[in-house]
């Protein structure tokens, strides 16, 4: 491709400070600059990655960009997650080189086409802001050097076309030089600072597309809330080396992640030009590698080890591939500090004892392994982020202004950025003139060469109760009423809830179905059955009737509601029904502490009154009688069937409220009140029923009260969920409830066609352990809906509460694989792994997320683990159909 006009890149950057995009860096063609998708056909191969590489770049500057109102603990975690995001990008950095000489190997045709689209795209691509070109300047120095090998003509040209490209990358550096700066110090600056709207327009940009908190829970990282306790952090550092403990104005300068074929020469020979030591901590793996049998291989990045040592400096370990060594443990754990260790032993055995962490994470097990290793952990407490902040200015501005404060430190560099190299000096010259020294490791100490305690957990919420009973009717078949379709279904749907979701004896629920519910049986079983039962002062009853109910107007003008039995004649309700005031006198003579009636049935009748909680509800509840009732309708309303699996409205819509929508107020109970205020607005919304609820007489304002049980389930592919129409219904529900609702109020009739106002009890004390637990239990609910992005919302809130909680890790990881997001996925079941090592189901999770990935050999390790853990799982066999393809 021929230009008309070559331009210098630097002379058409833009002002920065006049606002707007990024419009070229180079002259154009007489057509318009190359569209994006021109671009990454011109390089398939290259394009993906060049695009991974920018949008790594971009959320390293959304972690940080709000690094001043941080805690300490998020700055932590946003720091390790951002190392995360630039090691990778090291990664692909690599790759991209190669690519590049692959490319230059092309026949001539193809390879200037290839450089013309690369270089068009960091150039002049209309979607890239101008700090975003700065993500790519190790491109262009890789492809600057290839061109310089090559004396033919069209390298001649490339070479000094990138040379533009680098020239205009400074000016942009210039530029932007005090944005992000201020961007990243971690320090308010001490005058006014002008407004700089292109760098606020450039980072209000890249926060509409990457949000901090969701990167790191992306990258397996959640801070938790409350801020974790110091005492035990404190106590791991009482065994490490921190720049604090050092003379005042003294510093230790390191660098991590080395050694690099170039920049490690750099910055040897600037020490040198000061005069000042070093401490390189070393990537095994840039040294060199090891065999099945432990033997050595050393690469050609080992001499520059040598000569380090050679000049004075120390060269520690910083493990053997640079892994995240606080989620590792056993043989892996012990191999990433041992076998860098040996490579450094084999590259010079004059390699110190000293010791740094990956992003500065470890376990306690990784400090014991030190410990055996005969090795010292040393950390920084002055961070430069260069390998988060592109501007080498920035970087020693950081670096100066933290030491203004902390007066002395170890800081923290890396000597495999050109931007390192180029900020070291500014930092030097200023030390030195400051009055500064620099300490060096002795073997001992680093030294001047010349002249909290845990959450208790709170008492678990109890519901207090001795015996649980239930009496459950549904009648389908009457006998001479119209016949039902859902009622029996109801009420054998009741029964499993009462018994295997909230613990209910099953020889204690005592049921009734179609023709046993005759008159005589249903009173019988009142009558007798709890009798016989001897019933205590702190046992519960729940009574279910699911069939049709009846309103008769009595002489005196009042109502009078029936339920009808099986055997009832329509012409003599008043004979063979059951009138309410029965049902009244029954539960008033009961010897139980509560009674709740809960009947699928439309009648009126019943004079109900209000009883409600306060803030000391547990313990007052514990002392008063509760008789309440909870009603499907009034009088002159149909009970509306047709609900999902096989249910009516009413109790469809119970069932979720005892599932736990209908913990209103988060304290991990249901009330009867509770049950009423989620159950009646949300039927009524998509009913023509009008629910009732209220108190019997006899009541003294106790209230029933379900505890829900801490759900246990690990997510995974068998999990169930809910079918669309359910799902479909359980929106309209809870919009539904929710706009008649205001907060936790509603207002609900009673049978005698009054409103009332109802509010939930206020929450009880609750240890950050019940917390999470409820959190988790919100997740699942939401789950089963296809709720994906509230379900995610709910497992960080349970772990942020509680970050070893291993069942929410799980099962963030596995909404995160339900929405095709496998690399998160995979973190998340990682961190599972390493909470809870024999979690069996998390292995068969993390096999099919690394199956997704394509990574067979971590899929087949997985699936592995898990068959060795549960030989007789169900899933046993589908583990053992996915190995075969791999």
């Amino acid at each position: 491709m021929t230009y008309t006009k070559q331009l210098s890149i630097a002379a058409v950057v833009l002002a920065i400070a006049g606002g707007g995009a990024f419009v070229a860096l180079r002259g154009t063609p007489p057509a318009a600059a190359p569209a994006a998708a021109a671009v990454a056909g011109a390089t398939p191969e290259l394009m993906p990655e060049l695009h991974a590489m920018l949008a790594a770049y971009r959320k390293i500057i959304v972690l940080l960009a709000d690094e001043k109102t941080l805690s300490e603990s998020d700055r932590k975690a946003a720091g390790q997650v951002g190392q995360s995001l630039f090691h990778e990008n090291l990664e692909r950095l690599s790759k991209v080189q190669a690519m590049l000489a692959r490319t230059q190997a092309l026949p001539p045709a193809q390879r200037d086409a290839a450089d013309d689209g690369l270089l068009s795209y960091i150039e002049s691509a209309a979607d890239l802001y101008d700090a975003d070109r700065l993500a790519f300047r190790e491109v262009l120095l890789s492809l600057q050097k290839l061109a310089a090998a090559d004396q033919t003509l069209p390298a001649i040209k490339l070479h000094k076309r990138v040379s533009e490209d680098l020239a205009a990358l400074e000016d942009i550096e210039k530029q932007y030089d005090k944005e992000i700066n201020d961007i990243f110090s971690r320090f308010d600056t001490r005058a006014i600072t002008p407004k700089r709207e292109r760098w606020d327009d450039y980072v209000a940009h890249l926060r509409k597309l990457y949000g901090r908190e969701q990167i790191m829970k992306d990258y397996g990282v959640i801070v938790p809330y409350p801020e974790p306790p110091k005492s035990a952090e404190q106590e791991v550092q009482a065994k490490e080396i921190f720049g604090n403990a050092l003379p005042p104005k003294t510093v230790v300068l390191t660098f991590d992640d080395g050694p690099h074929k170039s920049y490690t020469e750099e910055v040897a020979a600037i020490l040198k030009q000061y005069n000042v030591p070093g401490v390189f901590f070393q990537v095994g793996q840039n040294l060199g590698k090891l065999d099945a049998q432990g033997k050595q291989t050393l690469s050609a990045n080992a001499a520059e080890s040598r000569r380090l040592i050679d000049a004075g400096h120390t060269v520690g370990n910083h493990s053997f591939s640079h892994a995240l060594l606080s989620k590792q443990q056993g043989q892996q754990l012990y191999g990433e500090i041992a076998n860098a260790d040996q490579l450094l032993k084999a590259t010079d055995a004059r390699r110190s004892d000293l010791f740094r962490f990956p992003y500065g994470a470890h376990n306690a097990e990784g400090l014991s392994i030190l410990s055996k290793l005969g090795l010292r952990s040393v950390m920084w407490n002055i961070d430069s982020l260069d390998w988060a902040d592109p501007v080498p200015s920035s970087i020693a501005n950081r670096v100066l202004t933290t030491l203004s404060k902390e007066q002395r430190g170890i800081i923290l560099f890396h000597d495999i950025h050109e931007r390192s190299v180029k900020a070291l000096p500014l930092v030097l010259d200023k030390l030195i003139a400051d009055g500064y020294s620099f300490a060096a490791w002795d073997g001992h100490e680093f030294k001047v060469a010349h002249g909290g305690r845990p959450e208790p957990e709170k008492i678990a919420v109890s519901t207090g109760y001795a015996n649980s009973y239930a009496v459950v009717i549904g009648i389908n078949d009457y006998q001479k009423w119209p016949k039902l379709q859902y009622a029996v279904q109801d009420a054998k749907a009741i029964r499993d809830t009462l018994v295997n979701r909230f613990g209910f004896a099953g020889e204690r629920v005592f049921t009734l179905s179609n023709g046993e519910a005759t008159r005589n049986n249903i009173l019988a079983l009142f009558h007798d059955k709890l009798a016989d039962a001897q019933l205590k002062k702190d046992d519960r009853i729940f009574v279910f009737f699911a069939g049709h109910g009846a309103t008769r107007q009595l002489s005196s003008g009042r109502n009078l509601g029936y339920i009808i039995p099986v055997d009832s004649d329509p012409q003599q309700v008043s004979v063979d029904a059951i009138p309410m005031t029965d049902l009244q006198n029954i539960a008033e003579s009961l010897n139980a502490k509560h009674v709740l009636f809960v009947m699928d049935a439309c009648y009126s009748g019943l004079g109900l009154t209000r009883g409600g909680g306060n803030s000391a509800f547990l313990r007052d509840n514990a002392r008063r009688l509760g008789r309440q009732m909870l009603t499907a309708g009034g009088a002159d309303q149909m009970v509306a069937d047709g609900g999902p699996n096989g249910h009516s409205v009413f109790t469809w819509t119970l069932l979720q409220a005892l599932n736990g929508k209908a913990d209103l107020n988060g304290d991990g109970l249901i009330t009867a009140t509770e049950l009423a205020a989620y159950v009646a607005p949300a039927v009524a919304s998509v009913s023509q029923q009008t629910p009732a609820f209220g108190s019997l007489p006899g009541s003294e304002g106790g209230e029933f009260v379900f505890q829900l049980p801490a759900e246990a389930e690990f997510l995974s592919a068998q999990s169930a969920q809910l079918s669309a129409d359910a799902i479909a219904l359980n929106s309209k529900l809870d919009k539904g409830r929710d706009q008649k609702a205001d907060g936790n109020t509603v207002l609900v009739k009673n049978l005698q066609g009054e409103e009332q106002k109802i509010a939930a009890p206020k929450p009880v004390d609750a240890s950050s352990r019940q917390l999470a637990q409820r959190a988790n239990d919100k997740g699942l609910q939401l789950y089963k809906e296809k709720q994906y992005a509230q379900a995610e919302a709910a497992f960080t809130e349970a772990l942020k509460y509680r970050p070893d909680f291993g069942l929410a890790a799980n099962n963030l990881g596995f909404v995160y694989y339900k929405q095709e997001k496998y690399a998160e996925a995979a973190r998340w079941f990682e961190n599972t792994l390493q909470i809870d090592t024999s979690r069996a189901i998390a292995y068969l999770n993390l096999g099919d997320a690394r199956m997704h990935l394509g990574d067979s050999d971590k899929a087949k390790k997985a699936y592995a683990s898990f068959l060795e853990l549960a030989p007789n799982h169900a899933n046993a066999g589908y583990a053992k159909e996915q190995l075969k393809k791999l």
